[in-house]
């Protein structure tokens, strides 16, 4: 009789695509199913924690004190992780459905949403994805440059992404010195001309996505004034209806936060961050490169799903500005041999298991959790429930006997390919040495940590850390 998968004899193998949250959070949900399991996660980079480290905005060091909950699950005894790996061209789909029972894809949503107005490539316009890569030193972004000599900048979006670059953009020298933002743009920023920031919302005040808490940091900016227009507060008879109707607790204490900033004398401070509602971009103006925003005035309709969208309204006006970032949200990128729903930006999936679009059915052995599941949406808590969801779903088909298969190696025959293809993969320990050069390099600094930005700079510090620490055999 064969010994049944999941059993001591015979661990049920797991390989998850990437090391953000939701990664994180099914690996913890497998090493609580009672079921023995050896979870071995990927990710492109020598880094793991995915937007944790490379998204969250380095004034939330807060946020980021999440990463202690994933370096406990990395310590169960049958966790590895295999950073500076990528996915279809290191390790295949092909060699992980021959070296595992389950592949868990977490790859989250690496690009952006474009606007799709006329001027969108020209230089000067960017993505949040590049500025929010490129201020926390994501090797992706490193090398971008962002004309911050200019006067006014305008951010398009009504979520706690388009919060952010405001804030960034509107912070002090002395604030962001304190974080653990890259050395590079510290410098950059420093210098920036910027004296406002305009962020434009398609719909009204009382459908924006930011949180409350978002929005108050920016009120608590020492160089920098928000500013908000009065007749912008004004609710049309839809909104005021729906407010009336329907409890909504952040959406009232978003109104009331903006209230607030709308009745407060400006202090003639060195920054203005402007907010908008009810416009939406038309057109970027400039030859050669951005010298303008073409904007034009939104009111809002139900649509036949009940919600409240904006169209256009016919009033129309320029703002003069030499930046324009776009943050209205991310998606995901396909993967080599993996069903994808281009139009929606994600892995099709019914509860996690991944379908195949020609037949419907799920793909064995295949599941998705976060945003490549559900789509760019929630915040870091809310990939728990999401992959607990996903890991019932993996178990199920693990109880019915799905993900039987029986020539799965073990786990050093993954790492004897992996050897040979990729002598430069980085082990959790290996990350750790990474974590400590940076917080030792911060530290000198007075920062949080100082973050190597390119693949190179990390593992040669590492290959050096190694070689010190190496015991002598004198």
């Amino acid at each position: 009789m064969s010994v049944q998968i999941g059993a001591a004899e015979r661990p049920l193998r797991v390989a998850v695509i990437g090391s953000g949250p939701s990664g994180f959070y099914a690996a913890e949900e497998l090493q609580r199913s009672g079921v023995a399991v050896q979870v071995d996660m990927y990710d492109r980079l020598p880094t793991p924690f995915g937007l944790v480290r490379g998204g969250v905005a380095p004034d939330h060091q807060k946020i980021k004190s999440v990463t202690r909950v994933y370096d406990k699950i990395a310590a169960h005894p049958e966790f590895r992780f295999y950073g500076n790996v990528e996915f279809g061209r290191d390790v295949t789909h092909a060699d992980l459905s021959a070296y595992y029972h389950a592949i868990i894809y977490a790859v989250g949503a690496r690009t952006d949403r474009r606007m799709g107005v006329p001027g969108e490539h020209l230089p000067g316009s960017h993505s949040a994805t590049e500025f929010v890569g490129w201020y926390n030193a994501h090797p992706d972004h490193r090398s971008l440059s962002f004309r911050l000599g200019s006067e006014r900048a305008v951010v398009v979006g009504n979520g706690n992404v388009a919060m952010d670059l405001a804030r960034i953009l509107a912070s002090s020298a002395e604030q962001l010195a304190a974080t653990d933002v890259a050395d590079y743009a510290l410098r950059e920023l420093a210098a920036s001309g910027i004296r406002e920031i305009v962020v434009l919302g398609r719909r009204g005040p009382a459908q924006a996505a930011f949180t409350t808490k978002e929005l108050r940091e920016l009120g608590e900016l020492p160089e920098a004034d928000v500013v908000v227009d009065p007749a912008e507060l004004e609710l049309d008879p839809l909104s005021h209806a729906e407010v009336a109707r329907l409890p909504g607790r952040t959406r009232d204490a978003n109104l009331e936060v903006l209230r607030g900033f709308a009745a407060r004398p400006p202090r003639g401070a060195q920054r203005r961050v402007v907010l908008r509602f009810l416009t939406s971009p038309v057109r970027i103006l400039g030859a050669e490169r951005v010298q303008g925003l073409e904007v034009e005035r939104n009111e809002l309709y139900r649509a036949e799903d009940g919600t409240l969208r904006p169209r256009p309204a016919e009033a129309r006006e320029t703002i003069a500005c030499d930046l324009v970032f776009r943050a209205i949200g991310y998606q995901g990128v396909p993967l080599p041999g993996v069903p994808f729903d281009a139009w929606a930006g994600r892995i099709p999936n019914h509860g996690g298991r991944v379908l195949d679009p020609a037949r419907g059915e799920p793909v064995v052995g295949e599941y998705a959790v976060g945003w490549i599941k559900r789509g760019p949406q929630g915040i870091i808590g809310t990939n728990k429930p999401d992959s607990q969801e996903t890991v019932s779903a993996l178990l199920a088909d693990l109880a019915s006997g799905r993900l039987d298969k029986p020539d799965v190696p073990g786990r050093e025959v993954l790492e004897g390919l992996l050897y040979e293809r990729k002598r430069d993969f980085v082990s959790y320990e290996d990350w750790q040495l990474i974590d400590e050069l940076e917080r030792e390099r911060g530290e000198r600094a007075g920062a949080p940590r100082l973050k190597f930005s390119r693949v190179e700079e990390m593992l040669h510090a590492l290959g050096e850390r190694r070689e010190r620490e190496r015991p002598s055999t004198a």
